[in-house]
């Protein structure tokens, strides 16, 4: 039985797919790794995994071994653009953290904006700080609470190094003086003590945008990491909390198993909190997941356009969280039973939960609070109690509860008569949820290698099937194979046009060669940093003696070939195509205006939008890297001389596609093809 070759195709095509979508699934897969009886490592030092069962607690109706936290990332204070920022964080430090009064406050990065008012120049701006620093101080919130901040990408924009005058984190922030990078802070609330542990995986030095955006975390900041878990533990630290600007996708780590196997092998971490990605500009919101290692990553949506913050706590060694608009009160986490999707098999013991003799909510308001009560499955309203502070908790019976998922909801009324229901599902046999797919993706990939990815796909898509095409042409010539059939219009129409440019020299050469620099040279050499130059490979950045490992320039060098020169390589192999009909059926009568106006829009349109890219990469870094810039300003340069050879090269540059795509030979093949079907049949 024959098979046709558009099945094996076929076949072969879903079998590459089916690999591709087992190896993301089992990339991204979590509960594989969520058994209680999962090896957790106790440190970097430590080779042998042991089995560590998480704490087990009697959860009743006191305050105690219970804290809870604010979280605030992304807040971006520009002094061109939306002034509401600062005046609504300092709304924020008055009163809302006033209403809560959290242990800490961890702001998560990106603290001003550090754009000009171009929105495309970059570097760090005094008076932005100035603003932040001055809020902190006004609304007293360094009294109320301890502030912990650490830096983002752009807090890290022009800066040269750590002590530089323009790391105005140093002097502006509030522990920047004390903690340029990396530290740790402790908190004992009863008689068990929390540790906060700030990763700093900014560049340095930082270049300006947009070769800015991922982080890196060498093996001294990682050294520096795993000092403060041993200190926090000779402390008798009991929980972790991990927070940072960078998603760990986004984080190149210069360490076996990368950042995720730093922050997962110790059995304290219980989450790590994180911002930048600013929810992908809305599309991806609750950006969550539960990492293979065994802690929650969680991206907090920006305060920037978003005005959002993060209400977390651990409550008898169950972390609970709630993300939470500005301004919208009154606000409540429930803590016990915790969330069931949110649950930690290797870090907490459900146990706790299933044997718990009260149910926990921590409710705050700017108004007093007249009453909490909480609902489960759809039956009667229960009526908390107030134990201390924001603390409310009424008894039940687990038992009742104790298979599959249920339903938990708080009832919230202040005396102003604003009122706030809170849902969410939670299981005392272990039933899981699962994280939805796209943030489990996006925060469970490795960002670097799929920017590869898409750059080498893309450039092996530009060359291969040119010189695939060009072998194939060279075949037909010398008699041994035929010109492909391929029967659906478009497909023969583009294999046409793409032949026909893979045999023009003077087209195909530059063309190819281009693309193939491209992984190899310099793309631009300029002020990288202000008054520092530095030259941008594909594979890096070098800035003076420093090496700044590539990443988002892959991403970049993507956006290049595919808005720039995949289309040019069509107009260009369309416009020869045209030349060879002309040759065969030449006209007699000149071109019109409208005929000239349609031969060059398209190509015109091209060279507008790579010019305007130029500009913005003159407002990033200036005139010098415009100008040694081979991966933009020069590829404007190319594209007119290949166009300009396209329209004037002499007709002899065709003559050996016309051999094989002529009508003539177009005729004849088909004759020939005819004879062999016939003489087939015959026999």
């Amino acid at each position: 039985m024959k098979i046709a070759k558009s099945t094996v195709i076929f076949l072969i095509f879903v079998l590459m797919l089916s690999v591709f979508v087992a190896n993301v699934a089992n990339l991204i897969n979590v509960d594989s790794h969520s058994a209680n009886n999962t090896p957790l490592y106790k440190g970097l030092d430590d080779t042998e995994p042991q089995w560590l069962a998480p704490k087990k607690y009697q959860i009743t109706g006191t305050s105690d071994n219970i804290l809870w936290f604010l979280q605030v990332s992304d807040i971006h204070i520009s002094i061109f653009r939306d002034l509401s920022r600062i005046t609504e964080l300092r709304e924020f430090c008055d009163i809302t953290v006033s209403a809560i009064r959290p242990s800490v406050v961890l702001a998560s990065g990106d603290l001003t904006d550090a754009k000009a008012e171009n929105k495309m120049g970059s570097g760090q701006i005094q008076k932005e700080w100035e603003h932040y620093q001055q809020v902190l101080q006004d609304s007293n919130v360094l009294q109320k609470t301890m502030w912990l901040d650490v830096r983002g990408n752009h807090d890290n924009f022009n800066v040269p190094s750590l002590t530089s005058k323009e790391n105005y984190y140093m002097n502006y922030s509030v522990q920047g003086q004390r903690h340029p990078r990396s530290y740790m802070h402790q908190i004992t609330v009863g008689s068990e003590k929390y540790t906060f542990i700030a990763v700093d995986a900014c560049l340095e030095p930082g270049p300006r945008r947009p070769f800015n955006f991922v982080g890196v975390l060498t093996s001294a900041e990682a050294d520096n990491i795993a000092k403060y878990v041993q200190q926090a533990r000779a402390q008798g630290g009991d929980y972790i909390i991990w927070f940072g600007h960078y998603p760990t996708s986004c984080i190149l780590a210069q360490c076996p198993g990368g950042v995720r196997s730093i922050l997962g092998r110790y059995r304290e971490g219980m989450a790590y909190l994180c911002g930048h990605f600013h929810m992908l500009g809305g599309a991806v919101p609750n950006m969550y997941t539960l990492q293979q290692a065994g802690f929650l990553e969680l991206e907090l949506a920006d305060w920037k356009d978003n005005r959002m913050y993060r209400l977390g706590a651990i409550d008898h060694g169950q972390f609970s969280f709630i993300d939470l608009k500005h301004r919208e009160w009154p606000v409540a986490l429930i803590t016990n039973p915790k969330h069931a999707l949110y649950m930690m098999p290797q870090k907490e013991n459900l146990q706790s939960i299933s044997e718990s003799t009260h149910i926990r909510v921590l409710a705050f308001s700017i108004a007093e609070l007249k009453s909490v009560e909480v609902q489960i499955d759809e039956g009667g309203w229960w009526e908390c109690h107030q134990v201390k502070g924001p603390l409310y908790v009424v008894e039940w019976n687990p038992i009742l509860y104790k298979s599959g998922l249920h339903l938990i909801q708080v009832r919230v009324l202040d005396n102003d008569g604003r009122e706030r229901i809170t849902t969410q599902p939670f299981s005392l046999d272990g039933t899981r949820l699962s994280f939805r797919i796209l943030p489990r993706m996006i925060l469970m990939f490795n960002i670097s290698h799929i920017f590869q990815i898409l750059f080498g796909t893309m450039l092996l898509g530009l060359v291969v099937p040119l010189c695939v095409l060009r072998l194939f042409h060279m075949l037909c010539r010398n008699n041994k194979m035929h010109r492909p059939r391929i029967r659906i219009k478009v497909f023969h129409w583009w294999l046409r046009k793409l032949w026909i440019l893979s045999t023009v020299d003077r087209l195909f050469f530059p063309l190819v060669l281009y693309v193939l620099y491209l992984p190899v040279g310099p793309w631009a050499i300029g002020e990288i940093i202000e008054n520092r130059t530095g030259t941008i490979f594909a594979w890096g950045t070098w800035v003076g003696t420093s090496y700044l490992p590539g990443s988002f320039t892959y991403a970049y060098g993507f956006f290049q070939l595919f808005s720039f020169h995949f289309p040019l390589t069509l107009i260009l192999a369309h416009r020869v195509d045209q030349r060879l009909h002309l040759m065969e059926k030449p006209s007699r009568k000149p071109p019109t205006v409208l005929a000239l106006l349609g031969r060059h829009t398209l190509f015109t349109a091209l060279i507008i939008m790579q010019t305007s890219m130029v500009y913005f990469f003159w407002l990033a870094y200036g005139t010098l890297a415009m100008i040694l810039g081979p991966m933009r300003t020069w590829s404007i340069v190319l594209a007119i001389v290949l166009w300009y050879q396209a329209n004037r090269m002499p007709e002899s540059c065709l003559r050996s596609a016309s051999i094989v795509w002529s009508s003539r030979s177009s005729v004849v093949q088909s004759t020939e093809n005819e004879n062999v079907e016939h003489l087939s049949s015959d026999k």
